[in-house]
């Protein structure tokens, strides 16, 4: 009797637990996705607000972006990456880093590629699992908001360096109130 009741007790606590993380599992896909670009997103605003304005065109080496040109590649690209994800035309990925040269205006145009990717980022799992087109082939909207959270922590790498030559201390590196 006391392994019947064992085995009933198991399966009451196991079904919960079962169906909480299969709904866990559901949520992981897009929710993953946002919680990425959301910090890396917040990373390079912090950045792009905490570098002076002289500083926007400054270059490590003559062969790379300027600061105030990556962060206009990062806008542009989110614009693009986001525009895929949700089944829009997307404007020229270098359309920001070509016309926009101020910091106020390359960050009001990080913002906006923030607040466009808002929408891509609130697709469903389901949805995200749609095909778009990407560079002239198909990819699943899940890859375009991969692609996108990426991208913009592979170029936060960047801007890392640059503050560092600037003797800065880029943001995921400043302490954190309440600690780490």
């Amino acid at each position: 009797m006391k392994r019947v009741s064992l085995s009933v007790a198991a399966i009451l606590f196991a079904v919960p637990a079962f169906a909480q993380s299969s709904a866990t599992a559901a949520a992981i896909g897009v929710g993953t996705a946002r919680g990425i670009f959301e910090m890396n997103q917040n990373y390079v605003m912090k950045s792009a607000e905490q570098m002076t304005e002289a500083d926007y065109a400054f270059k490590p080496v003559a062969t790379v972006r300027s600061f105030g040109e990556l962060i206009g590649h990062i806008a542009g690209s989110e614009m693009m990456f986001c525009a895929a994800a949700l089944g829009e035309t997307p404007k020229g990925e270098d359309d920001i880093e070509k016309s926009v040269k101020t910091k106020a205006g390359l960050i009001a145009a990080l913002k906006s590629a923030g607040e466009y990717c808002v929408r891509a980022y609130a697709l469903t799992d389901a949805q995200a699992a749609g095909t778009t087109k990407l560079f002239g082939g198909d990819q699943s909207k899940m890859f375009a908001l991969m692609l996108n959270a990426s991208h913009v922590g592979e170029h936060y790498g960047n801007i890392v360096t640059y503050m560092r030559v600037k003797g800065m201390v880029p943001p995921s590196s400043q302490p954190r109130a309440g600690g780490m």
